[in-house]
């Protein structure tokens, strides 16, 4: 399954409209990344997806407290991004 839309607005106004990733990426290293993104969702380079902290195949429930609003450089930097 994927997000309910409610998670996801939940989620958006968690991030105030910016990437929650803290991962060792490129560009953040450990730090949030805090990229400005487009609440369409429409912008080439500000787009975004809402992202399982624990993935479904491991069991992660599509909830608020699993949810992460990421832009998708930070996204495709994560273990789980495709599959």
């Amino acid at each position: 399954m994927a997000f309910p839309q409610s998670v996801i607005d939940d989620a958006w106004f968690r991030a105030n409209g910016k990437c929650e990733c803290t991962r060792r990426c490129p560009d953040h290293d450990g730090v949030r990344c805090n990229k400005v993104l487009d609440p369409k969702n429409q912008t080439p380079g500000m787009q975004w997806h809402a992202h399982h902290i624990v993935s479904q195949d491991a069991g992660g429930p599509d909830t608020l407290n699993n949810c992460q609003i990421l832009c998708i450089e930070c996204h495709k930097n994560t273990e789980s991004y495709g599959g």
